[in-house]
């Protein structure tokens, strides 16, 4: 699997279980991403029937979509291996949506007119509207995809109901670079599973910090912890799947940005606390997963300490950082505010503690050193009524379970 950025292959494991997907290629040299799509797809536990038009089968050919879904291919709406031959009803009717990848601008027309002049065309019309989604992955030339027949088509496909997946932006075949590309296999696959989350914080506004911050003592030297940021990029990814407009604020991690959420990069807490303090006004909840350090060098020094023979090693003053999580929790109107405790003992008595002193209604709490760097975790939800223990799970599954958790204890957004 291709660096994904929104999941790592133990995420992605099991998220589609149950699913049916009919896939289906139209014309155009992005058909050798399907090949992965479907690998990806099955991979994440879900069935797959490709369906091709004849356009797809001069790009790639049906045997290797055959091997890779382990079923036979569908290529013509005079197939008689269905019993009633109705190929183009029968493939929809377990099918819990027709993800179409590559879509070429002709299919997207076929789509908005209504046409069904092949098998794979018949089949997005004859789908059941109410149960069996229509998903839509455009590829095509960037003049194509920017043409006004081509955005009024695509601008009708999703009046009626269909679901656009991209495109994204970049190099394209004809060796031209702009928007027309098709998303890849594991961007796919990460806006499928995302379609298929409930979407209890839909409307509303999140934001999350995650990641350790690296205090510096000289241009070499810092002080650090080891949070590896995977929590709260996946409450991050977690949060975006569930419908929210999702705001990441990182400290320094190696961790690619997750499938439709904004991020800042910061460094220290200071950098943190700036940036964190005057978005929260403007989000409904804000989850504070970074493991901010405590305490900073008062002073940085210019020049890299140098070690002399003989010497003992410097004093080094230290000074508080901001509390983050105690100014936000502070303003008017905060945001429902959401703490992590990383401890390394005596976790439900410190994850009280700090729930108290920081004036806010849920904290989370982890051992840090079982977790930091690992993609599993245990939470220990305490709120004012008392505690309970969340998992063990992925970090993602976690993630999605709070998530939840977090949607319930939310006051009915004002619509008015």
């Amino acid at each position: 699997m291709s660096d994904s950025p929104g999941a790592t292959p133990a995420d992605a494991a099991g998220d589609l279980a149950g699913r049916h997907f009919v896939l289906g290629l139209t014309g155009g040299v992005a058909c050798y991403k399907a090949a992965e799509l479907t690998r990806e797809l099955v991979k994440a536990g879900a069935t797959v029937q490709v369906v091709m038009t004849e356009a797809a089968e001069q790009f790639i050919t049906a045997v290797t979509m055959q091997a890779l879904s382990n079923r036979a291919v569908y290529t013509s709406p005079w197939d008689a291996r269905a019993p009633n031959n109705m190929a183009h009803i029968n493939l929809t009717r377990e099918a819990d949506a027709v993800l179409v990848a590559p879509a070429s601008a002709d299919f997207i027309a076929k789509l908005a007119q209504g046409r069904a002049d092949d098998l794979l065309s018949l089949a997005c019309l004859a789908r059941p509207i109410g149960r069996c989604a229509l998903l839509v992955a455009p590829a095509m030339n960037r003049e194509m995809w920017a043409h006004p027949a081509t955005q009024r088509n695509v601008a009708q496909v999703v009046a009626d109901g269909a679901v656009v997946l991209g495109p994204a932006s970049g190099d394209q075949a004809c060796g031209e670079v702009g928007d027309g590309r098709m998303l890849e296999p594991d961007e796919i696959r990460d806006d499928v599973i995302a379609f298929f989350q409930p979407k209890v914080l839909a409307g509303r506004k999140v934001l999350v910090t995650a990641g350790p911050t690296y205090e510096p003592i000289d241009p070499v030297r810092g002080v650090t912890n080891l949070s590896s940021g995977k929590m709260g990029f996946a409450i991050a990814r977690a949060a975006a799947e569930a419908g929210a407009e999702v705001t990441l604020v990182a400290g320094p991690v190696a961790l690619p940005t997750p499938r439709g959420v904004a991020r800042l990069d910061v460094r220290t807490a200071q950098q943190m606390h700036d940036a964190v303090l005057p978005l929260a006004p403007g989000h409904d909840v804000f989850v504070a997963t970074a493991a901010v350090a405590d305490w900073r060098p008062a002073q940085a020094a210019e020049r890299k300490l140098k070690k002399a023979d003989g010497h003992d090693a410097p004093t080094i003053a230290m000074a508080a950082n901001p509390d983050i999580l105690a100014a936000v929790a502070r303003l008017p109107n905060a945001p429902y505010c959401v703490g992590f405790a990383a401890e390394s003992h005596d976790l439900a008595k410190h994850a009280r503690d700090k729930r108290v002193r920081k004036g806010v209604p849920l904290v989370v709490g982890n051992l840090g050193p079982a977790t930091f760097g690992r993609d599993d975790n245990t939470l220990l939800l305490v709120d004012a009524q008392g505690e309970r223990e969340m998992g063990p799970g992925t970090k993602l599954a976690l993630a999605r379970a709070l998530v939840r958790e977090i949607a319930q204890r939310l006051p009915v957004k004002d619509t008015a």
